[in-house]
Order: structure tokens, then sequence, then C-alpha cells
């Protein structure tokens, strides 16, 4: 079994942006959408669905690891080798955590986000900010608790966004532990799916996360976590509606 595969969500005519990184103990796991990749990775595994929408793909990538860990990539990201071993270093001494949430970096070397300082453990609270390729699992984890992407949620479906956040979500609720680990795997472009803020749009594809995460209690969240994000939503009217997931 390799240590580690590295499984690319990657449009075909993208494919070819991908830069993975080298370890003969790495498998690299091509999956694409819109048609075949180029033959540019005799080394890699490749897989073409006839699907959209990235966590279909995300999916498939789970389905097809053969690695003991999987962490998921873009055609746009530059990973570290040093943080990747890092990450596995601390997967293998914490053999009761099944996900562990990195740090990224923008292509200058800042960080994307204010990340925590230290270890933490993850809960509905606190994981909202994920990003996919912030990601390591542990591949027998998430397949004995049943875990998968929600595919009505992503870049390339309607709602376009959170599909890390639930993911993590229901990992958790099904049992596995997640944690926060102070180590940058990755860098990518300071533009994400999760960047937006002003539009209808986004305000809605917010509410439904949060709505799929908290059910009932959805408007009580939306609303403490709207007013954190006032002048993003774009005042008090669009707080209300997204309130009301509207």
């Amino acid at each position: 079994m390799k240590k580690l595969t590295v499984g690319y969500s990657v449009l075909a005519d993208r494919a070819k942006n991908i830069t993975p990184p080298h370890n003969a103990d790495w498998e690299l796991l091509i999956i694409t959408q819109g048609g075949v990749a180029a033959k540019r990775f005799p080394q890699a595994k490749q897989l073409a669905l006839e699907t959209t929408g990235v966590a279909k793909s995300r999916n498939a990538a789970i389905a097809n690891a053969s690695g003991e860990y999987l962490v998921f990539a873009d055609d746009d990201i530059v990973f570290s080798e040093r943080g990747l071993q890092e990450a596995i270093t601390y997967l293998d001494q914490n053999q009761d955590v099944s996900l562990v949430l990195c740090r990224a970096s923008d292509t200058v070397g800042k960080l994307r986000k204010n990340y925590p300082q230290e270890i933490k453990v993850l809960g509905l609270f606190n994981s909202a900010k994920a990003a996919t390729y912030e990601m390591i699992v542990r591949v027998a984890d998430v397949k004995r608790l049943g875990v998968r992407f929600d595919e009505r949620f992503g870049a390339g479906v309607e709602n376009y966004l959170g599909d890390e956040y639930i993911f993590i979500v229901d990992l958790i609720r099904a049992g596995g532990r997640a944690r926060f680990l102070p180590v940058t795997i990755a860098s990518h472009p300071e533009v994400s799916s999760g960047s937006g803020w002003g539009t209808k749009r986004d305000r809605v594809a917010r509410a439904k996360v949060f709505g799929r995460v908290f059910g009932l209690l959805a408007p009580a969240v939306r609303l403490a976590f709207g007013l954190r994000r006032l002048s993003e939503l774009g005042g008090l009217g669009n707080l209300c509606r997204f309130v009301f997931g509207r």
C-alpha cells in the first residue's frame, strides 16, 4: 500500500496544469470530468467521469485511492512535500484521528487565513472555513464510517460551496475524530469558490450550507454568523434574508 494518494479533481482541459509532488511512496490519482486527460503523467492512475460537480470527483478519489491517506487537490495547487510528510507523521502517531485540516498559503507564501497557532479539535463551529486542499483523510476510516461528500454541494453545482465543511461535520457525527494541524501543506491562488460574498447567489448558497449542517437550528446559527460578517453580507436587509435562507 502507498502511504499517500494525491487525488486531483480537474476538468480534462486543465489537467495539463497539474504540478504533482514527487515521492516514490505516494500515488498520483487524476480524476477528470469533461473528457480524458492528456497522457502527460504516465505514472498516474487516471479516471474520467461522465458527470459534473467536484463532489462527485472527490468521492471517486475516495473510492479509488490506494494510499493509506488521501489529500485532495485541484490543478492550481502546489504542495509542500515537507508539509505533507509532517502531516503524515502526525497521522501515523495518532491512529485515532481520521482527518487533519492543515494550512495553505497564497502564491507568495502568505497564509490564506488566520489559522490557529496550535493543534485544535475540529467541531461544528470551527470547520466552516475548510478548503478541500487543506484536508488529509485516513482512507480506511472514511470508508468504514461511510462518509462521502454531499454531491448537492461544491463547485459545478448550484450550491457551489460548503462541501468541505459538510464532509467534516458528517465525519465527526459518524464517530470520526478530526484535528486542525498548524502545518502548511499547499499553496493556492488567493481567489477561490468560497471567496465571494456580495451577491444573492453567494448569500443563498451559504444559507443552504448552514441549513444542511444545523437543520432547524440553522436560522439562529445564520444570525450569529451573519452579525460577524454584516459588512460582507451588505447590511441588515441582506442579513435578514440570509437568516431565512433567501
